[in-house]
């Protein structure tokens, strides 16, 4: 059966993004972009891949589900597809699936959806965000892969917005980089 992975980069205090949704605080440095170049290509957007190198961005990941404040930032710089190398669900309940034809907008309930998704055959489900969404499906996600900058936020929007219901995942592996950064994968339970 096909995973969900949340890969996802956060602050020390827990937070994917400012208030405003914005990630300036959250760099990409070149020792770090290196490495997500040669072992996560296909989670960079396919309009970088030129600049950053990526010929053909593979790896275990064939889809990709995403909230609607994750969709955004692409939207308002007229990307429509902002990973056109592997299928997009982008959940929302207020963008008309016709105007959006290069991804596929769910508005229903996004458990069923990636249950549903999981028992079709393929690659690993990446879970791009947000925190909202994160919070919805945190208890279909199999793997956790935190990119951990060493920042602190103070507040801003939450590597997983829910009620409180604590769930462990087990550490196994670590890849520290020179500039802090510090790349934690976790398994489900």
């Amino acid at each position: 059966m096909r995973k969900l992975v949340y890969y996802v980069a956060s602050t020390l205090d827990g937070f994917i993004a400012a208030p405003d949704g914005s990630y300036d605080a959250l760099p990409l440095h070149d020792d770090v972009r290196d490495h997500l170049v040669a072992h996560w290509p296909q989670t960079f957007p396919a309009f970088l891949h030129e600049h950053f190198g990526i010929d053909r961005p593979q790896g275990r990941f064939d889809a990709l589900v995403m909230g609607r404040h994750t969709y955004d930032p692409a939207l308002k710089v007229g990307v429509t597809s902002p990973y056109a190398h592997l299928k997009q669900y982008v959940f929302s309940r207020s963008l008309a699936p016709a105007d959006y034809p290069d991804v596929e907008i769910v508005a229903g309930d996004p458990v069923a959806f990636v249950q549903e998704l999981k028992r079709q055959p393929g690659g690993d489900i990446w879970l791009c965000g947000g925190g909202q969404l994160a919070g919805q499906l945190l208890g279909e996600v199999d793997e956790l892969v935190v990119k951990l900058h060493p920042t602190l936020l103070g507040s801003g929007i939450p590597i997983v917005d829910r009620e409180f219901d604590p769930r462990r995942f087990r550490l196994v592996e670590t890849r520290p980089f020179d500039s802090g950064l510090v790349i934690l994968r976790y398994l489900a339970g």
